[in-house]
């Protein structure tokens, strides 16, 4: 079942982001950042089991654009289209909110590419640079992630 975070979900999302972050799939988190960030968030649970399995988050970077982040989908249930629901549900949002120009930072090209999304050079969003990219290890000389664009 798809839906918004919940107070209750954070340490597991925080928990699924480490353990992403720690194959190099995505950034870490803080759990304060987490706590901060929480209605940016959608979840995906597994009913049966009454647990969390896969998280997607969409955070609003200036007036006219939007990040999709934080994808995480539990390996054992990838490739059952709950990573597509999930980038669904933030672009759903982010058009509620008249943002038409998604992007996302990624290394899954190809998952991105099928939701309609288009490799373009890091440096035409340098609103995101403002944000989070001056605080990871990585910036900016050895960042290895596609930046990639919706444009609707």
């Amino acid at each position: 079942m798809l839906r918004k975070a919940r107070i209750g979900d954070v340490k597991t999302i925080h928990r699924m982001i480490n353990v992403s972050s720690g194959k190099g799939e995505i950034l870490p988190r803080s759990l304060m950042d987490i706590y901060g960030n929480l209605r940016d968030f959608f979840v995906y649970t597994d009913e049966e089991q009454n647990s969390l399995i896969g998280i997607c988050a969409m955070s609003i970077i200036w007036e006219n654009l939007a990040e999709i982040r934080s994808l995480f989908v539990e390996e054992s249930r990838r490739k059952e289209g709950i990573g597509r629901r999930l980038v669904e549900a933030c672009i759903s949002e982010a058009i509620t909110l008249d943002l038409y120009r998604i992007f996302t930072l990624t290394f899954q090209v190809e998952f991105f590419s099928r939701l309609g999304f288009e490799i373009v050079d890091r440096s035409t969003l340098s609103e995101k640079i403002w944000t989070d990219c001056f605080r990871c290890s990585k910036y900016p000389d050895y960042c290895d992630e596609v930046a990639m664009i919706l444009e609707l």
